[in-house]
């Protein structure tokens, strides 16, 4: 009912709360919406919601066909003239393994606007391709503190150790924005590595803070999964290994 209402609030609203749908029959749905909604922030929302597809597609979890009108839907909304629309495309199609994805990503980064390089880097996130590091770790360093949050954010969802000094170093530089003091505190448990785990205990026990106190606890109970993964996989190479 909420996708069908004459209000775009209302029906941006209910795209927003589909965000993270797995529901293929809302696909028809979806890519009305975005080639030809009225509002363009409801175009922009579709653009964004249709990236679980496009994620989804790429794991092999919906019809390969269905995949590809994904994928080309949201390639005709990266050409658009309104930005708007053009970022979360941009962010979405991301997931995609593509050389043609990757040269739009390319020429994201080399945009002046802070909200293309906040797009750029989410869909570096998103690509979870580590080729995009230079440009992370670079963008860790931006004067603009939603461009060094979005890098944060990018640095642990591509696992990226070589973030790791200057993740640490921010979290004393940062001390003043609390949205990118999370953001940090995430990627360090999802990147893991030497120091990590000393460094948030000590951050919990000095903490009289709620909020963040509940952040360092649910961080450290990744940082716990992301060792466990680490350790499997010294295992399994070490099973590969052939015997002396």
């Amino acid at each position: 009912l909420a996708l069908q209402d004459e209000d775009e609030t209302v029906r941006g609203s209910a795209l927003g709360i589909l965000r993270e749908t797995e529901d293929p029959r809302l696909l028809p749905r979806l890519l009305n919406i975005l080639a030809a909604d009225p509002a363009l922030v409801c175009r922009a929302a579709a653009a964004d919601t249709l990236g679980q597809f496009m994620r989804l597609g790429e794991e092999g979890q919906i019809p390969a066909r269905d995949a590809q009108t994904v994928r080309a839907a949201l390639l005709a909304a990266c050409q658009s003239h309104e930005p708007m629309l053009a970022r979360p495309a941009l962010a979405s199609l991301a997931y995609a393994t593509d050389p043609q994805v990757s040269d739009l990503l390319a020429q994201a980064f080399e945009r002046p606007d802070s909200r293309w390089q906040e797009t750029a880097l989410l869909a570096a996130a998103h690509s979870a391709d580590s080729r995009w590091q230079g440009e992370v770790l670079a963008a860790l360093g931006s004067p603009n503190a939603s461009v060094r949050r979005a890098a944060a954010e990018a640095a642990g969802e591509l696992e990226l150790k070589t973030a790791r000094p200057t993740l640490l170093q921010m979290l004393e530089d940062e001390e003043e924005d609390p949205e990118t003091i999370a953001a940090i505190v995430w990627s360090l448990s999802q990147i893991g590595g030497e120091d990590v785990r000393t460094y948030l205990e000590t951050l919990l026990d000095q903490s009289e803070d709620d909020d963040f106190i509940t952040l360092l606890e649910d961080a450290l109970d990744n940082l716990a999964f992301t060792e466990d993964l680490e350790k499997f996989d010294l295992l399994a190479i070490d099973e590969e290994e052939p015997p002396a």
